[in-house]
């Protein structure tokens, strides 16, 4: 299959590097272009512009935010203008339900196609082709691109024919692993101040009660307050709580654990953390309890 990929970052490298090695013929856009080095030496070509990257079959998009793909998409020399007739647009970044709409309507009127299909996962996930991804759009586009995702991921939930509903699946699923990580750093301050081992402590945490994916990765992370390199940083999440909001508003649902993280998110960002793993969000309870010298946003 003839792929477009816009977006080598942590998450996009990794997966553009699959799609090669799986046979696809992959043209890549970044808008740093040496980040396009590594899979331009292994047979990808490099495009000058979004709208060569969409000359092909598929364009798949993993960027930042809304207003990234947005300029990447609608911009004179963007997606829209470049995606051939009924070729298809594979969003995979987290954004807005106001934009997946917007999206699956542009796409639309253009004569292409539109299929959301955020992912969960982090970069080692993303570069194993471990990801999970939630995908919702029309049922003979969205089986057109099974092969890509099977590439791409370890599995694949089609939930709906409209495309925005993965988004706000993703947008949920992004609330809930930054409560647990606002509970794991609570967690956390309340015995190391007491002198319990954090290693130890998270032994217990996931061999009993919580041994989902979710305490084991982030718990390891917290307890070693490993906050650098950043998989997914601080801003990114306080953007996704913020949008999991506004989506909550449209639907009025109070959702009132996620205004509370999200100002936790604001104070984490205060701190001079954007660009740290958004976990750091746990080193807030330390700091709160006086235990400054475990705070690695202030390191």
């Amino acid at each position: 299959m003839q792929v477009g990929f816009i977006g080598l970052g942590s998450m996009g490298s990794g997966m553009a590097a699959n799609l090669l090695k799986a046979g696809h013929t992959l043209t890549v856009f970044n808008r740093t272009p040496n980040k396009a080095e590594a899979l331009v030496a292994e047979g990808a070509t490099l495009a000058k512009t979004p709208s060569e990257a969409a000359r092909g079959d598929v364009v798949i998009t993993m960027l930042a935010d809304d207003a990234v793909v947005e300029r990447v998409v609608f911009a004179p020399d963007g997606i829209l203008a470049g995606l051939k007739h009924l070729s298809i647009h594979i969003s995979m970044s987290t954004i807005s339900v106001e934009l997946a709409e917007r999206l699956t309507s542009a796409h639309r009127i253009a004569g292409q196609r539109f299929v959301a299909a955020p992912v969960f996962g982090r970069p080692e996930a993303a570069g194993a082709g471990k990801l999970f991804i939630v995908v919702a759009g029309e049922q003979k586009t969205v089986q057109a691109c099974l092969p890509l995702f099977e590439v791409l991921g370890q599995r694949t939930f089609i939930i709906a024919d409209k495309p925005p509903k993965a988004n706000l699946v993703k947008l949920s699923g992004n609330f809930l692993i930054a409560a647990v990580i606002e509970t794991l750093g609570e967690a956390f301050a309340l015995i190391s101040k007491a002198g319990i081992d954090r290693a130890q402590y998270l032994d217990i945490l996931t061999n009993t009660l919580f041994g989902a994916p979710v305490y084991q990765t982030y718990g390891a992370i917290i307890s070693d307050e490993r906050y650098t390199p950043p998989g997914f940083r601080a801003k990114l999440g306080f953007k996704d709580i913020h949008l999991a909001l506004r989506a909550a508003e449209a639907l009025q649902v109070p959702m009132p654990v996620a205004s509370l993280i999200r100002d936790r998110f604001l104070t984490l960002l205060a701190t001079g953390a954007a660009d740290l793993d958004w976990s750091a969000l746990a080193a807030l309870a330390s700091r709160d309890a006086g235990e400054t010298s475990s705070l690695s946003v202030e390191k």
